[in-house]
């Protein structure tokens, strides 16, 4: 495994979510065969009063539907940007 540089990490490089912002995960890169499946695994891997944000290509209702099944009260969502170009959305796990 290659690590990255301390500099790599500082200038931004990290998304890791710890000191260094928040994660952003850009659905509109992810092939839509897998889609909701990664961004469904992204989501268990937040640990609790953590957050990231998702940016979509259009309103992912289906997807907030699924979300809620799976989590219920223990992921939360607020939205950042609706549109046109993209959607931005907080996910916090309780």
């Amino acid at each position: 495994m290659t690590e990255l540089p301390i500099s790599s990490v500082s200038e931004g490089g990290c998304q890791c979510g710890d000191a260094h912002g928040m994660p952003e995960l850009d659905a509109r890169e992810i092939p839509h065969a897998i889609r909701h499946g990664a961004i469904l695994g992204a989501l268990s891997q937040l640990r609790a009063g953590a957050s990231m944000v998702l940016v979509a290509p259009h309103d992912p209702k289906p997807l907030l539907a699924q979300i809620a099944d799976q989590f219920g009260d223990a992921m939360t969502h607020e939205y950042v940007e609706s549109g046109p170009e993209a959607w931005r959305i907080t996910f916090t796990r309780a």
